[in-house]
């Protein structure tokens, strides 16, 4: 298989994936996409995950998540909805490190920790992070200095920061939005 049909096929792969999360989460913002271009590429049937054909969350699930942000995580679909109404406002990387940063506190051993700890940082944290997260410089190099020794503890501060910005910002503003209104509609889906 050549380079170039690789390419094409792991391009084709995460656009069909972005197409099933939001065909599960958003159904009717998909009219405009051309689905003889996928099937014409001849991938349709091999790459077409099944989580498109999953219903929508149930309504009472998705009223819940007005209770709080915490609430809002701990569901899957939540968090999926959360995080495409963040990619949409230019901050997913603030969901994305919360994310990674759960996940850091579940790692037990020394190596395993030092390994995660270093890829948060070269992501999120460093001064020229692909999906930098804002955060004072007091904290950034609290956690700079902390690389040489990571602990499960290193991002704790940020997290809180971040989960404080999430909380005030962003989450007021996810309630308003098409994304979640959208959810709350009926469809022969639920």
């Amino acid at each position: 298989m050549s380079a170039d049909l690789q390419d094409e096929q792991t391009l084709l792969f995460r656009d069909i994936v972005i197409i099933c999360i939001h065909y599960q989460l958003f159904p009717s913002s998909l009219s405009h996409v051309r689905w003889s271009d996928i099937r014409r590429r001849g991938m349709y049937r091999k790459l077409f995950c099944c989580f498109c054909r999953a219903p929508k969350p149930p309504i009472d699930e998705v009223v819940s998540w007005r209770q709080s942000l915490k609430k809002l995580q701990e569901s899957k679909t939540g968090q999926l909805a959360f995080r495409e109404f963040l990619r949409t406002e230019y901050s997913e990387e603030n969901i994305l490190f919360w994310l990674a940063c759960e996940e850091y506190k579940t790692i037990t051993t020394s190596n395993e920790i030092a390994i995660a700890a270093k890829r948060i940082y070269a992501e999120f944290v460093h001064v020229d992070a692909p999906r930098q997260i804002n955060i004072d410089c007091g904290t950034r190099q609290e956690i700079t200095n902390s690389m040489s020794q990571p602990t499960l503890s290193c991002f704790d501060k940020a997290q809180r920061l971040i989960y404080k910005l999430m909380k005030k910002d962003c989450y007021p503003r996810f309630l308003k939005s098409e994304i979640y209104q959208g959810l709350l509609e009926p469809s022969e889906a639920r």
